[in-house]
């Protein structure tokens, strides 16, 4: 089985690129999943076009590392493994699991950002720097990818999409943006980054597949 990497999957430029979020649990709206097995909701993004998968291993969301390999092992979509991620110990697990692409919080990491960035670069993966202020930009060099969070982590109910429009124009590198985009009218976001990331809207839609395939065709 063929897996794309993680950047040429989200430079298809024939539909909006959007990467599908598998998540089982949020602290917010709670059970996800909704007695579904992930690898269900797996085939439904492929089936909508999904460019990319992304799946929460913190077991503050309920998430674990098999669950990732098993997503890992059944698709041809590159995987992002988000989790925080503090130790270089994970950066092997994740290798080891085939995931694509690794989040970095560069407000977790800070200096410790740069040397995290190398070692993804060493395993094969594709470090993802997320960003939610001016000051995390210090800590984006040598990174590909940022992923914008619109949401702050400290404070959940804190969600702006204009972190991205303000953020966006300052990076270099390849940018998606994440975290509160629930209605097409969102993807304006579209309009400054390269890729948009959706869990939990996806994830509480009564039809997935009609609803994922409508951000993924819409016309922005």
């Amino acid at each position: 089985m063929i897996v794309f990497g993680f950047i040429d999957a989200l430079k298809d430029r024939r539909k909006n690129a959007v990467i599908g979020e598998i998540k089982v649990y949020s602290p917010t709206k709670g059970d996800l999943l909704r007695g579904r097995d992930p690898l269900e909701i797996l085939r439904i993004y492929e089936s909508a076009g999904c460019s990319a998968i992304s799946y929460i291993t913190s077991k503050h969301f309920r998430g674990d590392l098999e669950t990732l390999r098993k997503i890992c092992k059944e698709t041809e979509l590159p995987v992002l493994r988000k989790d925080f991620i503090e130790s270089k110990d994970e950066i092997e697990r994740t290798a080891e699991v085939d995931a694509k692409a690794l989040l970095l919080i560069a407000r977790i990491l800070k200096v410790k950002t740069f040397e995290f960035i190398d070692l993804c670069h060493e395993h094969g993966i594709e470090p993802v720097v997320e960003v939610f202020s001016e000051g995390d930009l210090d800590f984006i060099d040598g990174a590909k990818i940022v992923l914008i969070n619109n949401r702050d982590i400290f404070n959940p109910a804190d969600v702006d999409l204009q972190r991205t429009f303000k953020l966006a124009p300052k990076i270099g590198a390849m940018k998606i943006s994440g975290s509160g985009i629930s209605r097409i009218e969102d993807l304006k976001v579209l309009k400054v980054v390269n890729a948009v990331l959706i869990g939990t809207a996806f994830m509480l839609a009564e039809n997935t597949e009609q609803f994922v395939r409508s951000f993924v065709e819409a016309r922005i």
